[in-house]
């Protein structure tokens, strides 16, 4: 079995907050993945989408955004405000569980 590997996955949604499409945005490395907002939301502004659900994974099991996590999320929510696109939420997946942004009250 293969070990998993941080992949970052992009869910456009329209006004009604309806999946439009869901996309692998990039799969990195066991502990990082590059991510810029031009790759993530190329295809969401293709789709002429009105919102997004960010996601990714965390191979190590641990949910809690890391500062990496946490910087990455800030750079996106801005450029998806200049893009005039919601960004609804940001998950963090592992086998034991998840974290929202949205629940923990991140969501700027």
């Amino acid at each position: 079995m293969r070990p998993w590997r941080i992949t970052i996955v992009c869910i456009s949604l329209n006004g009604a907050n309806e999946v439009i499409e869901k996309r692998i945005v990039t799969v990195g490395l066991l502990d990082h993945s590059p991510v810029h907002p031009r790759e993530v939301y190329a295809d969401v502004i293709a789709d002429r989408a009105a919102a997004v659900i960010l996601a990714h994974n965390h191979p190590s099991g641990d949910v809690q955004p890391s500062d990496a996590d946490l910087r990455t999320h800030g750079q996106l929510t801005e450029a998806g405000k200049i893009l005039g696109l919601r960004v609804v939420d940001h998950v963090i997946v592992a086998r034991k569980g998840y974290f929202s942004f949205q629940e923990a009250g991140l969501m700027r």
